[in-house]
């Protein structure tokens, strides 16, 4: 799978468990789930153009997106288990660990 879909790939998720999340958690979580939003945002903002960065750049332009991203739902998850929510706090964790994967793959 190229890093391109990869990319979208982890959009995709993190969009749909942004919603899932919405739907269980109490609004005391706003703010992390306002923190995986975020980071839903800043993908989306370089979805349409990952596709055509030329391989050699691939790493000096998205490895700041994608760790700003990390970070974001790094925040969200430390949250989460702050309020006693451990299996919503996994669920970040997962997708944390696809950002850090394709991270390291650049």
């Amino acid at each position: 799978m190229s890093i391109s879909e990869r990319y979208r790939q982890i959009l995709a998720q993190i969009d749909s468990e942004s919603d899932r999340l919405y739907e269980v958690l109490p609004e005391t979580t706003a703010s992390a789930l306002r923190m995986v939003d975020i980071a839903a945002e800043e993908l989306q903002d370089s979805v349409e153009s990952v596709g055509e960065i030329p391989q050699m750049h691939l790493e000096t332009k998205l490895s700041p997106i994608l760790l700003s991203v990390h970070g974001l739902l790094d925040r969200a998850r430390v949250a989460l288990e702050k309020a006693d929510h451990q299996p919503e706090s996994e669920i970040v964790w997962e997708l944390e660990q696809s950002v850090y994967r394709l991270l390291n793959d650049l």
